[in-house]
């Protein structure tokens, strides 16, 4: 009897240890007083270790149930959260047999593991906020353009307020390249568009000295000028046709940095006779004095001794008002003497900016050369000062809505490129997080459910896949937005490179066929190789996500003397006349792309990386039958002798 006794508790003590399930007992201060394998390996602790713990150490969820209640029932099944040794938490369903023998109360579990229900409640929690964070994100791109619109509207202003000025602007960077430049500059000079379409201002240089009476001077005046950032000077050009322009520099700042100059230049022609001709007498000078547009004073101290009627126009004054013991204090607000690079035509002279208040408290702002006519002019013995102005006020506004609004621009860009990368960042969180479990999905789902469940995990990890290239193409926009992307060069075998880039991606696309054709076997060029993969992966990509499964995609590549031309042609949907001079705009999708995801941003990194490698991007298209994007690139050589074969 005792050996039977002994047998079954061996048996008993085997199968309980066998148990998948966790198994133990517990005594009445719920205290471990029996703990199988199973036990241990769900919880990470040793057998030693559990039966030296109570219940409360590792059930997060003890305090919530009413055990007081429960030990009055014999069996009770319940779910509760229990954290293994190394800190991880699991549902796991329990059921509790209380029991009462010899008059001592214990109790015995079995413990099975529901983690799995936890997975499914977080992956749902995730997408929900993954949506959440896509409409914050679609309410931002909103705002952004809204800000857009009203930088649009404030520059268009300031371009019209920019061509209609009587004065010629010019804005050039320390690289030689024209930035802006209004119409009355181009009809000053007569600037041929033919040499203007360049924005090369050296290659202006030749046509400028060919129009100037004296080169020598003016290239000591402008050309030496222009690489000393921080001097602002007015200057005095004469032409060879018998023009006399005004020439007034200054830097152009931009976040306290120097980046160029700013030009404006004026017709003086009618102020230079005036000067000439108040050599001769004071008579002729009266006269051409009385024509002028030029605001003309004369001053002996503070008092005006003669106004032109331009002055009358300007200030609101009377000449009467103004040669009655008026004081030129009452009407000079502000002078601002600007540093003058002298030609020997010009020794007498000083240019100053002066701000004066009209009589109805309006302020305005003159450019003037100022000259004391010493002997020239005979007021009463006494020494004269002579004040010839334009009025640059529109100029000046001009100028500090160009700052404002170029200062504006800057800062925009910067926004939306930070915006863009912090946005990108904060969804790559929540996207990790949902293909984390993704993953632990597909590796816990039981050969019962895997018909059901896989395909749903297969879609999420498609959309997963989606979303990621979506944020690879808004971080890499925001990138070149920034002007992060640097242009690098390097010698590379072209036919090679997209023999290989057209070998990858067909082994990722089986549903379309990739044929590339060149002219030539091998094509030696000098170009920036990732910038390259990247312009062709782009519209190699695009060609395939619009065109049905099944069909062609043409890759082709061939060079004349100046460029290296690639095409890909496709059999696709088309896009629209109307919408082809849009396409290539950031975020710009068209109409009939029906459900087909993207964030359209392929084409605009496409039409950046073409920019930064100098050359054009063109598209023809028709709508059912396909799309062709040529793109252009410069072609260079550096240091070696391309072979063709």
């Amino acid at each position: 009897m005792a050996l039977q006794s002994e047998l079954e508790f061996k048996l008993a003590h085997f199968l309980i240890n066998n148990s998948v399930d966790a198994a133990f007992c517990l005594g009445s201060n719920w205290q471990f007083i029996y703990v199988n394998d199973a036990t241990c390996k769900m919880t990470e602790y040793s057998r030693q270790e559990l039966l030296s713990m109570t219940l409360q150490n590792i059930d997060l969820d003890f305090s919530l149930h009413n055990w007081s209640e429960k030990k009055l029932q014999n069996t009770v099944t319940l779910k509760t959260r229990y954290r293994a040794k190394g800190g991880r938490i699991f549902l796991v369903e329990i059921s509790i047999s209380f029991l009462e023998e010899q008059g001592r109360k214990f109790s015995c579990a079995f413990v099975r593991d529901k983690s799995h229900e936890v997975i499914e409640l977080s992956v749902q929690k995730w997408i929900n906020e993954l949506r959440d964070a896509n409409e914050n994100l679609q309410q931002k791109i909103f705002e952004l353009k809204q800000r857009e619109r009203k930088l649009e509207t404030s520059l268009s202003l300031l371009n019209s307020t920019l061509e209609a000025t009587a004065i010629g602007i010019v804005t050039i960077n320390f690289e030689g390249d024209i930035i802006s430049v209004n119409q009355k500059f181009l009809d000053m000079w007569q600037i041929p568009k033919s040499l203007f379409r360049s924005k090369r201002c050296p290659q202006c240089k030749a046509f400028f000295e060919n129009k100037i009476k004296h080169p020598e001077t003016f290239n000591r005046l402008i050309w030496e000028i222009s690489s000393q950032s921080d001097i602002e000077s007015y200057d005095v050009i004469e032409l060879k046709d018998g023009k006399i322009f005004a020439n007034y520099s200054q830097p152009h700042w931009l976040e306290g940095k120097i980046t160029g100059r700013v030009w404006s230049v004026w017709d003086i022609t009618e102020s230079k006779q005036a000067e000439a001709a108040l050599r001769i007498n004071e008579a002729r000078f009266r006269t051409l004095a009385e024509i002028t547009d030029a605001s003309t004073f004369l001053i002996q101290g503070t008092r005006i001794c003669y106004v032109n009627p331009a002055v009358e126009i300007l200030t609101g004054y009377t000449k009467s008002e103004l040669l009655n013991g008026f004081d030129i204090r009452q009407l000079i607000k502000s002078k601002k003497h600007r540093q003058l690079v002298k030609s020997r035509d010009v020794n007498n002279f000083e240019y100053q900016e002066i701000s004066i208040l009209t009589k109805n408290g309006t302020e305005r702002w003159l450019a003037c050369a100022i000259a004391r006519l010493d002997g020239k002019l005979d007021f009463q013995g006494q020494e004269v000062e002579m004040i010839a102005g334009i009025d640059i006020t529109d100029y000046k506004n001009a100028e500090s809505e160009l700052n404002k609004a170029l200062e504006q621009a800057k800062q925009l860009s910067d926004l939306r490129a930070r915006f863009l990368s912090m946005v990108c960042h904060q969804l790559r969180n929540p996207l990790n997080v949902v293909s984390f479990s993704n993953n632990l999905l597909k590796r816990y789902v039981d050969q019962q459910t895997a018909q059901t469940i896989q395909p749903l995990l297969e879609q999420i990890q498609l959309s997963i896949e989606q979303l990621s290239q979506m944020l690879d193409e808004i971080l890499f926009y925001a990138k070149a937005e920034a002007t992060k992307l640097k242009f690098e060069p390097e010698s590379l075998e072209l036919v090679k490179l997209c023999n290989n880039l057209v070998a990858q991606m067909q082994m990722s696309n089986l549903s379309n066929t990739i044929n590339f054709t060149c002219q030539n076997r091998h094509l030696q060029v000098y170009m920036d190789k990732k910038i390259l993969e990247a312009i062709l992966k782009n519209l190699l990509d695009n060609a395939i996500k619009y065109s049905p499964i099944g069909s062609i995609i043409n890759l082709t590549l061939s060079r004349n003397r100046e460029k290296i031309i690639f095409q890909v042609i496709d059999q696709g949907i088309g896009i629209p006349l109307v919408e082809q001079e849009r396409v290539l705009e950031p975020f710009y999708r068209g109409s009939n792309i029906d459900s087909i995801p993207g964030t359209g941003l392929g084409l605009a990194i496409v039409k950046s990386l073409v920019d930064l490698h100098g050359g054009e991007i063109t598209v023809e298209s028709e709508v059912g039958l396909g799309t062709t994007f040529k793109v252009m690139l410069p072609f260079k050589r550096q240091n070696y002798h391309s072979s063709e074969l």
